[in-house]
């Protein structure tokens, strides 16, 4: 019978990068939003995502959706763990969202909506960085059910993730806009790219050190021999990519402030799936023990392969036509 979990492993993996890198980046300019004391340069932030906000929380769906359906244990699990920071963050878009079309539309309250966007994209942030932190924390479980409080995934180590969390997607912000603005809003995007980059920095020293110490499998899986040579690349790219973004947003380079935030993000990214791997509830269930049948998951995949070169086609096409600078008087040139 086809072994149908490397395949949902593999989706699902994607359709969270592709939240955390394309959600990320709008939160990220909504966090950096409220530090913009222009009402010019506030409304060409705004503008540089309104084409495309909405259609990156797609890929929030289908990970939820993918999760719920490939791997019910997980989901049974990892839900009642994370219920209040995923109430937060869901309620935080739903009131961002809001504030985003009231912001066009309710011109004598605009500075009310103005702190709904900023605060609504820090507050979501930081929830989903509290979601990451109890995640590799762990749960705790008897046998198929989880038994620890709601209240649990609050400690220091995933405040601290919530915390790393908002410097990142404030870096993916800054990238996007140097991609987007042009003259003194650009150079402002530069300025709060630099102090974004330092947090982020300081986050993935802190969380590389902690989550060793936190978790024994961790430290023998990064630090024992021969895994320590054969694993010795990660941190040394990341230092470098690190080195490289600083550098490019101190340039006149303009798409390369975004790309090292991506790669950073990614370089993390690869750290946390070879600190957990093949855990879906850490230190408890494999992908494989936390599965559905193979049955529904070959019923699952039909569907799911058709549909994801469309979501994949469609966010691209919209990224093409809204490609470019944009400007206050003409929008995108």
């Amino acid at each position: 019978m086809i072994d149908f979990v490397p395949l949902w492993t593999i989706i699902l993996g994607l359709a969270v990068f592709f939240y955390v890198l394309l959600d990320g980046f709008d939160l990220g300019v909504g966090i950096l939003y409220g530090f913009a004391d222009r009402r010019e340069a506030r409304n060409l932030i705004m503008n540089s995502i309104a084409p495309v906000w909405d259609g990156n929380e797609t890929w929030l769906v289908l990970g939820g959706l993918g999760l719920l359906a490939a791997f019910p244990l997980a989901f049974a699990i990892i839900m009642p763990a994370v219920y209040f920071p995923i109430l937060v963050m869901l309620l935080a878009l739903v009131f961002r969202g809001v504030s985003f079309e009231f912001r066009f539309r309710d011109a004598e309250h605009r500075t009310f909506w103005d702190h709904g966007f900023c605060y609504g994209s820090a507050v979501a942030t930081f929830a989903q960085g509290i979601v990451l932190g109890a995640f590799i924390q762990g749960f705790q479980t008897d046998g198929r059910h989880f038994t620890g409080s709601s209240f649990d995934c609050f400690t220091p180590f995933s405040l601290l993730t919530g915390v790393a969390l908002v410097f990142g997607y404030g870096l993916l912000g800054a990238g996007w806009l140097v991609v987007k603005t042009e003259g003194t809003l650009q150079a402002w995007a530069r300025n709060k790219g630099r102090w974004c980059l330092i947090g982020v920095v300081i986050a993935i020293g802190t969380v590389s050190l902690w989550t060793p110490v936190l978790e024994a499998r961790i430290a023998h899986r990064w630090f024992d021999w021969p895994n320590i040579l054969f694993l010795s690349p990660v941190p040394v790219i990341t230092i470098g990519l690190g080195l490289w973004e600083w550098r490019s947003l101190n340039n006149k380079s303009e798409v390369a402030p975004f790309i090292g935030a991506i790669l950073l993000f990614l370089m993390s990214y690869i750290g946390i799936a070879i600190s957990l791997w093949p855990m879906i509830v850490p230190y408890q269930f494999t992908l494989w023990e936390a599965s559905s049948s193979p049955s529904t998951q070959a019923f699952l995949a039909v569907g799911t392969l058709f549909l994801l070169p469309v979501i994949l086609m469609y966010s691209a096409w919209s990224y093409w036509v809204f490609r470019g600078k944009v400007r206050a008087d003409i929008g995108y040139h």
